[in-house]
């Protein structure tokens, strides 16, 4: 069966797994979702992640979540900015600031998926995939 918003989809469910108090989430793979997750592993959110073969041939991305520090988790909360409806597009001098940088934002752009902070080092913009604080 195929999904409409597959970002959505692994949003969503590491944030309700984060919420939850789990240590692990398995999403199906993808590649865009790979590159997110290695966004998210660098900015220090998610542990880990590594792909496994799952029911039927269809592949797997386990994710290790970090345990909560003094009660506060990591990973405050996920936002898709841009949806299949929706598209959200901006330039090099619009990059959102997430929470006064406290947060991120994921972009995709001509030189790949980045942060805002190499997007706007880079001098380019895109879609905004995601907020994450």
């Amino acid at each position: 069966m195929s999904m409409t918003d597959p970002i959505a989809d692994l949003l969503t469910r590491v944030r309700n797994a984060a919420r939850a108090g789990h240590t692990r989430v398995e999403v199906p793979a993808g590649r865009m979702k790979g590159e997110i997750l290695g966004i998210l592993r660098a900015q220090g959110f998610i542990q880990s992640y590594d792909s496994k073969p799952g029911q039927g041939g269809q592949e797997l991305l386990v994710i290790s979540l970090k345990s909560p520090v003094k009660g506060k988790n990591p990973l405050n909360g996920l936002r898709r900015v841009s949806k299949p409806g929706r598209r959200v597009y901006v330039g090099k001098e619009d990059i959102p600031k997430v929470l006064n940088g406290m947060g991120i934002a994921i972009l995709t752009t001509p030189k790949g998926i980045l942060t805002d902070e190499e997007a706007r080092a880079q001098g380019v913009g895109g879609e905004v995939i995601c907020e994450i604080w």
